[in-house]
């Protein structure tokens, strides 16, 4: 995750996490993907049931999807007790849609009540006026709509007509009720000339923030990745990302913007500073190092519905073990399999051009699970990292 409104327009500086200690537990929520213990983001998939039925969606949710088993509220109250005892900072509720599951209100109010950040993911379109008063009587800490674009584009990534107005209705009724409320969208060829309309979107309806996500090749998602941006498009999006950005800044409506899933913004979002002659350049090269970029099984990690542990939300095929049988404190610090060892120190195994990059301390190696979807090996270099063979040149930082 690399804030692009932090980095490039300045709304954080260095000292910032350093005035709290660096340390999970006392960083605010906008400042903690620059801790120093990485205690984990917990993904929380509470269900493989929606009401839509995404193209690209990397739990393979859906309408008319089977049944599959889901944690119990007994087995979920249990998890949240173990993860405000890990000292686990945020449990994102997703899904499928976490808003089918109908115990959603009294487990994110549990969770809040144990003094974690409770946050959800949603496609938005079944938040009515009465379901977001209640989200904000819980204590819900943010609210992320995913979207693919405008109405077309959306409703035809989405599989339904009229997503798109379901969703906005969503979106208004949330920021009525006085919910933080984010955008999501994921980039792909069939919608990245959506971007500039997404900024638009941002500016007419004063929504706060925006995450820009690089596509993953995960559940559906595996089945685009001819649908992928090339390096060159990329690169684009991400310049355009960046200037729509500070011209929202310029014009006075501080927007929080992030990409997401592609750790090669990083070192890119830097160089660019340097060859405008950016005075902050050097704060964000400190802030970038804090980052460390990649944290899949260190500060990001998922529980599925059915109670099993991932690296991360993309990573559904591998498994380290089970909540319902072992807490996901001791899983995650289980270091007994080989893979989750390796996570915990990536970047003495990554391969090829990860391994030679001078930026390695700073991306992390990017993506693993899209480098092994392309490659079969999970410590190739991740295909979607656009950096030329030159940028990556030098002494390693």
């Amino acid at each position: 995750m690399i804030g692009i409104s932090k980095l490039y327009c300045g709304t954080v500086e260095a000292s910032d996490p350093l005035r709290y200690g660096r340390r999970s537990g006392d960083l605010p929520s906008h400042l903690l993907q620059f801790s120093m213990d990485k205690k984990p983001v917990v993904v929380w998939n509470v269900t493989k049931a929606c009401n839509l039925n995404c193209i690209h969606c990397y739990a393979g949710a859906g309408a008319g999807r089977p049944a599959v088993e889901e944690l119990s509220n007994e087995d979920g109250v249990r998890l949240i007790d173990d993860l405000a005892s890990f000292g686990v900072p945020v449990i994102l509720f997703s899904g499928g849609e976490p808003l089918m599951r109908p115990d959603l209100n009294e487990l994110a109010s549990y969770a809040v009540g144990k003094g974690l950040r409770a946050v959800i993911s949603t496609n938005g379109t079944l938040i009515t006026e009465q379901r977001a008063r209640e989200l904000k009587g819980i204590g819900l800490s943010y609210v992320g709509v995913s979207l693919d674009g405008l109405e077309a584009v959306n409703d035809r990534f989405r599989g339904k007509s009229g997503a798109f107005a379901l969703a906005m209705r969503g979106i208004k009724n949330s920021m009525e009720a006085g919910l933080k409320v984010g955008l999501r969208f994921t980039i792909n060829k069939h919608n990245a000339e959506e971007i500039s309309n997404i900024f638009d979107l941002l500016e007419k309806y004063r929504i706060p923030r925006v995450c820009f996500y690089h596509l993953v090749y995960a559940g559906r998602g595996s089945q685009m990745i001819d649908q992928d941006l090339s390096l060159d498009e990329t690169r684009g999006a991400v310049d355009l990302i960046m200037d729509r950005t500070r011209l929202l800044h310029e014009k006075g409506f501080p927007v929080e913007v992030l990409t997401v899933d592609n750790h090669a913004d990083g070192p890119y979002l830097y160089m660019k500073m340097l060859k405008e002659g950016n005075p902050k350049a050097g704060e964000v090269f400190e802030l970038l190092k804090m980052n460390e970029g990649n944290s899949s099984g260190r500060g990001i990690g998922c529980v599925s519905w059915d109670g099993s542990v991932h690296a991360d939300q993309f990573w559904r095929h591998l498994s380290f073990g089970n909540v319902v049988e072992r807490p996901f404190s001791e899983i995650w610090q289980d270091i007994s399999h080989p893979v989750m060892a390796r996570l915990k120190d990536r970047k003495k195994y990554v391969k090829g051009r990860c391994a030679e990059c001078r930026w390695l301390s700073i991306c992390g190696g990017n993506f693993r699970v899209r480098a092994e979807a392309v490659t079969g090996d999970l410590w190739a270099p991740d295909p979607a990292c656009y950096l030329t063979d030159d940028e990556i040149k030098g002494e390693k930082i």
